[in-house]
């Protein structure tokens, strides 16, 4: 979407109007909700307050604080070895996903308790089943194929029992499955979204956090530091995202009737190509490239459905 010509200079243009991460961090108000992020805030070198980045304990403390400041999530904590995502860029999906459930019915305004969403893969973290509950009122499931990220996950609701209605959590126990096995027969969804594991193994994912790093040009002390943390099945799997998204795809087609838009991250502009060729040969009824973008960082996910535009409109319509 265009931005506002009136945007500030210091705001980052790029994200989503809605986001509430456009301006710059204001540290003294984030240390107001979270005191303990005060011990990692400290001038940078052009003199304005920030922190290191490349310490992961500062980076979960950072989203820690994000977290409790605009979403009134208490008491967010992960384990050390897991991904640490980058609230901003996690938020804009979700805006963007209310976008393209608004163009799916504009004369239909769902209650926000009636659209469920499944975030495939949510990990310890549990950011998108949290912010898309505080921003939007939906309601969620979570699956992984890790059961301590889902404890993890449970603990983080366990803090915020005013969630427990809007957030259900799932293990995916074969681990050959994406939906099978966690979209139950009766139930049905508005949204599925995805932030899927881009690399297609340890040594590349080693190789990319170096390549980041020497880009940033890290100290050297900071060389092997993963400052958004992860472990194997977070950041990779045998053929990468491609395959992911590929078998996600065709497993897919099997839910057409109980999912309205499914949707998946796409980290490598590259891959699109591959993965149109795969849409093109399932009966979808149409599929769309949402870009989004965040400083120098571009970023983009892939929407698909099988419901014809009078489907999309009726099915929303049940919801209101």
């Amino acid at each position: 979407m265009p931005q506002s010509k009136n945007t500030p200079v210091d705001s980052k243009s790029q994200l989503h109007p809605r986001n509430k991460h456009r301006q710059r961090y204001d540290f003294a108000a984030l240390i107001v909700s979270c005191p303990e992020l005060k011990r990692f805030v400290a001038p940078n070198p052009y003199g304005d307050a920030s922190i290191n980045f490349f310490d992961p304990a500062a980076v979960r403390c950072l989203n820690k604080a994000l977290l409790q400041h605009f979403y009134a999530v208490k008491d967010w904590q992960i384990p050390a070895h897991n991904l640490c995502p980058p609230i901003p860029g996690r938020v804009d999906y979700i805006h963007y996903l209310a976008d393209l459930l608004a163009a799916s019915s504009p004369k239909a305004k769902p209650k926000a308790a009636a659209i469920r969403c499944l975030d495939v893969g949510v990990g310890a973290n549990c950011v998108y089943p949290l912010v898309g509950a505080r921003e939007y009122g939906w309601c969620f499931v979570g699956s992984d194929i890790e059961a301590d990220s889902l404890r993890s996950a449970q603990a983080i609701l366990q803090a915020n029992p005013d969630l427990d209605e809007q957030i259900t959590l799932r293990l995916q126990a074969d681990k050959r499955s994406i939906f099978k096995g966690i979209i139950q027969p009766d139930e049905s969804f508005a949204l599925t979204l995805c932030n899927p594991p881009f690399h297609r193994s340890a040594a590349e994912a080693r190789a990319g956090t170096q390549r980041k790093q020497r880009n940033l040009k890290a100290a050297a002390k900071h060389k092997n530091t993963l400052n958004f943390g992860g472990q194997s099945n977070e950041l990779w799997c045998p053929g990468g995202e491609l395959r992911f998204i590929s078998n996600m795809l065709k497993e897919s087609q099997a839910y057409a009737e109980q999912v309205l838009w499914f949707s998946s991250l796409v980290s490598k502009e590259a891959n699109l190509a591959a993965i149109y060729k795969v849409l093109k040969q399932l009966p979808v009824a149409d599929y769309k490239t949402i870009k989004m973008g965040q400083g120098n960082k571009q970023s983009r996910f892939v929407a698909w459905t099988f419901q014809t535009p009078a489907q999309q409109a009726a099915c929303l319509a049940k919801l209101t």
